[in-house]
């Protein structure tokens, strides 16, 4: 197949160029199915980006259903319908690991990627969720009434650091391969289990390609970034250096292969990156 396969909702997503690709620059089961909102896709640019809301979430969104098995290879992510606090343990007392928040730090609605759920003892429902926070890999559970309708993707994005390639899998089966450019060794591109946030399209610079995945990981070393340092998968007006060790944390691609990417991937892929 050739095109995206949508699930239940298409990517959402716009990502703001200047600030999510902050840590870009550099050198040479859960098992419920909710309706999800209506996909939007705009263009904006670096400058000044344009990331037009979400339209509100039904109301069926916070209706649980009985849950049924995700097919192999599938995964779900949410909206985050109202600030909250993720907990380590699935109950209001227990520790705090992230907060968040209904937008990212880029104005675009905010998301986060279902891994497990769970009723505690007072009949609330708990989602076990990967977060975009530092450290990276953070997982936590969040009370299910913050979130809104699910999304679902049967896409699987690997980069491997060493083979130094991205590849994007559907229901198990290799889709795509490209080289890639990765971070440099002082300014690695972390190693985990993430997801893919956001996109954007129309930059002012030619630096970052035709377009830009936002993801939720971030760079352990430029914490003081703008927006905290998250790392990108974009484009390249430096072909020729690819594939190697060239930036500040983000994975570049060339222009071609991130063309193609765009037309298998959508926001809510999860995203692994191997050492």
């Amino acid at each position: 197949m050739s095109r995206r396969r949508r699930g239940l909702a298409a990517a959402p997503l716009v990502v703001a160029a200047s600030l999510t690709l902050a840590a870009c620059g550099g050198g040479s089961e859960e098992s419920v199915v909710d309706p999800a909102p209506p996909a939007t896709r705009a263009s904006s640019s670096a400058a000044a980006p344009e990331a037009p809301p979400l339209p509100a979430a039904p109301e069926s969104a916070l209706v649980v259903p009985q849950p049924r098995p995700l097919q192999a290879g599938a995964s779900r992510w949410a909206t985050v319908l109202r600030s909250t606090v993720a907990r380590a343990l699935p109950r209001a007392d227990s520790a705090a690991v992230g907060e968040l928040s209904t937008q990212t730090e880029e104005g675009t609605t905010n998301i986060v990627l279902v891994v497990g759920r769970v009723q505690d003892a007072d009949g609330r429902l708990w989602i076990r969720a990967r977060l975009p926070v530092l450290p990276n890999n953070t997982v936590g559970w969040v009370p299910r009434e913050a979130l809104g309708g699910y999304g679902e993707v049967d896409t699987h994005l690997v980069v491997d650091r060493t083979r130094l390639t991205a590849t994007l899998f559907r229901t198990g089966r290799k889709i795509f391969e490209a080289p890639v450019g990765i971070g440099e060794d002082r300014w690695p591109t972390p190693v985990g289990r993430f997801y893919i946030r956001n996109r954007l399209t129309s930059y002012d610079s030619p630096m970052y390609g035709p377009l830009a995945f936002g993801t939720s990981a971030r760079s352990a070393v430029l914490t003081d970034w703008p927006a905290g340092g998250f790392v990108g998968i974009h484009g390249t007006d430096q072909p020729e250096i690819l594939p190697g060790r060239v930036s500040h944390g983000c994975i570049r691609l060339r222009n071609d292969d991130i063309l193609r990417l765009d037309e298998l991937m959508p926001v809510g892929t999860p995203l692994t990156v191997r050492a």
